[in-house]
């Protein structure tokens, strides 16, 4: 029979044990809820209580190291599972098997969970120093981590911000402070039910309460100011016809000469289509192609310059489509053209932000067996200016599928007097998957963040028309032909908060939070 001492120990290792299986089924039950809250589930309303689990699993015993290990399966699990679609190329085009594509996922995945990881670690000393006041730190240092993920990786994909992407509503905040202003307040309203949770008094109530109302009031008073500025906007400029083709061209094909011939009379008739359907409609008229595996190369190809020519002179009509042009040191540019009316090159923008192993291969030189890794679309040479395009009376700025990732390229193109964004994308050598929507929300955020419509149009889908209010209208379905034909109005140039003066937002919780933590170190814990 154990001596009472030992059965005391045993009854407290057991509870441990109890404790810490709890823990990770909280963290994990935040996973699980963040993922539900993204495409293809679109359980939106989950991402504004997904971290409550783990705030509360940090908060009951914030140690540091427990706290970074919680947060950081968290995020591991969230970003393996929302993000699995990457394995698609790699098993459809690379022929790797599928065991060892989810594999080669994760440990992707494991570096991504690592801000998280550190948020949680971070939070838990905040927590140990003031109490459980100190989740309501957690907003500051989310948004914060995210920011720092996209400069250290180069990757913001599913922000949690972009959860809201679909309800133009929640997002207005993104003209002030982009896709982290949403981040914050969903993460503010997270630490406020997890507050009341772990306090479980009317004082405890009062204060999440206020926060919770605080965050709503803040949403509803962005979306009147904004609406307020843009019915006091004015613009004399003509409008613009524009027809969008999606012309569902499969990643692979027969590149023989009368299936190229047959799949460019397919751009040609569809287009033509487009036209018809709008020839009672006012305006300077714009075809726009998407980014395709057609690969294209205007610059080189004389018969396809005179094609093109024709075409657009025979339907007084300008066109924008994509094109491998040349660069230096016999690369390539990801470029997208304008040809006017007059079968004129007018145009370039050549793809600044390039797709790892999709377009170039980031690995270095000097690392062994480098040279045998081939990017999957090609090896690219990335732009380096944002070039304007006159379209009509209006300037348009384009970028290229994966930009729509990186806020500060279409920023920079509206800051520079683009009265219209245009994102051209292929994502079909991502199949059928969560992709699809998940790209789409990141381009709804753009158009938001700086209060111009966005014209996006794929090669497979989801091409749609985004307002500058973050609506979605006239979405296309997915690997179908479709053409859709809209007329756009320039409202003016005016600026955004978030168009003038970028991530001041984010930069202001980073700073905040950076005091916060060197505070902590001050104060006896």
């Amino acid at each position: 029979m154990l001596n009472p001492a030992c059965s005391a120990k045993l009854a407290r290792m057991r509870a441990a044990a109890r404790h810490n299986m709890t823990d990770w089924g909280l963290a994990l039950l935040s996973a699980l809820l963040l993922v539900l809250a993204f495409p293809d589930f679109n359980l939106w309303i989950l991402a504004w209580v997904g971290l409550v689990p783990l705030l509360i699993a940090i908060a009951r015993r914030p140690l540091s190291k427990r706290a970074f290990c919680l947060s950081w399966i968290t995020g591991s699990a969230f970003f393996y599972i929302t993000c699995y679609w990457l394995t698609y190329s790699m098993i459809h085009y690379a022929g790797i098997p599928a065991p060892l594509a989810y594999a080669l996922l994760l440990p992707g995945a494991l570096l991504l969970g690592v801000f998280p990881g550190v948020f949680g670690m971070a939070l838990a000393r905040l927590i140990r120093t003031w109490g459980t006041g100190a989740l309501f730190v957690a907003p500051l240092l989310w948004v914060t981590l995210e920011w720092l993920r996209l400069n250290v990786t180069g990757q913001l994909w599913n922000a949690i911000g972009y959860s809201q992407a679909f309800h133009p509503s929640l997002i207005r905040a993104a003209s002030w402070g982009g896709v982290y202003a949403v981040g914050l307040m969903i993460v503010a309203v997270n630490a406020a039910i997890a507050f009341a949770l772990l306090r479980r008094t009317i004082q405890g109530l009062v204060v999440a309460g206020l926060v919770i109302v605080g965050t709503v009031g803040f949403c509803v008073g962005v979306a009147a100011i904004s609406d307020l500025l843009d019915a006091n906007t004015a613009s004399a400029q003509s409008p613009i016809v524009v027809v969008a083709l999606q012309p569902n061209v499969p990643m692979e094909f027969n590149k023989s000469a009368p299936q190229m011939d047959e799949l460019f009379n397919r751009h040609i008739t569809q287009s033509e289509k487009g036209l018809s359907q709008a020839k009672d409609e006012k305006g300077s008229r714009l075809v726009i192609w998407p980014e395709s595996p057609m690969n294209f190369t205007y610059g080189t190809d004389p018969q396809l310059r005179d094609r093109l020519s024709q075409f657009v002179q025979r339907n007084h009509t300008s066109l924008i489509l994509n094109s491998q042009e040349p660069a230096a040191n016999d690369g390539s540019y990801n470029s997208a053209l304008l040809i006017n009316e007059e079968g004129r090159l007018t145009a370039q923008y050549d793809k600044i932000r390039l797709m790892p192993f999709g377009e170039y291969v980031p690995l270095p030189r000097w690392l062994p067996g480098s040279d045998r890794v081939r990017a999957i679309v090609g090896g690219f040479t990335p732009g380096s200016r944002y070039t304007l395009m006159p379209v009509g009376t209006m300037s348009a700025g384009v970028f290229i599928c994966i930009e729509s990732a990186y806020p500060w390229i279409p920023r920079t193109l509206a800051a520079e007097g683009a009265e219209v964004l245009i994102n051209i994308s292929n994502d079909g050598y991502l199949g059928p998957t969560p992709v699809m929507r998940q790209h789409l929300a990141n381009t709804i955020f753009r158009a938001v963040e700086n209060g111009r419509p966005v014209l996006r149009v794929t090669n497979t889908g989801i091409t749609a028309y985004i307002d500058g209010r973050g609506k979605v209208v006239d979405a296309t379905n997915g690997f179908q032909e479709e053409v859709r034909t809209w007329t756009i109005a320039g409202r003016g140039n005016r600026k955004t908060i978030y168009t003038k003066f970028g991530d001041w937002f984010v930069g202001l919780c980073g700073v905040l939070s950076l005091l916060l933590i060197a505070l902590s170190f001050r104060t006896r814990v």
